[in-house]
C-alpha cells in the first residue's frame, strides 16, 4: 500500500485512464493479471503511486513495456533474465 495520495481507476479521469491503459497494452500478454491484486482489483500500488501525474506514469511504466517488445532481437526468456538481474541488483522483490 502506498503511503500518498493515490487515484484509483474509477476516479481517473480522461488522461489518468488513457496512462495506464496505454502502458498496460504495451505489456506481454502474461502481465495481463495482476501477482498482488489491489482490493479493487484496479491497479498495483507502485503504478498508482504515479497516478497523481499520468505523463509519468505513461513514460515510467511505458519503458519497461517497450524494452518487452516481442519485435527486439532477444527472447522472451532473456528480456526475463535481465530484469530478473537487474531486480536482484537493485534488491526488489518483485
Amino acid at each position: 500500500m502506498t503511503w500518498i495520495r493515490t487515484i484509483p481507476l474509477p476516479e481517473a479521469d480522461e488522461k489518468l485512464r488513457w496512462a495506464i491503459e496505454a502502458q498496460r497494452a504495451l505489456y506481454p500478454k502474461e502481465y495481463a493479471d495482476p501477482v498482488h491484486p489491489t482490493p479493487d482489483g484496479t491497479t498495483s500500488g507502485i503504478v498508482a503511486s504515479h497516478s497523481l501525474i499520468p505523463d509519468a506514469l505513461y513514460h515510467a511504466f511505458a519503458t519497461f513495456g517497450a524494452l518487452m517488445s516481442p519485435d527486439l532481437p532477444l527472447t522472451r526468456r532473456q528480456h526475463e533474465m535481465i530484469t530478473t538481474v537487474v531486480s536482484v541488483a537493485n534488491r526488489c522483490r518483485y
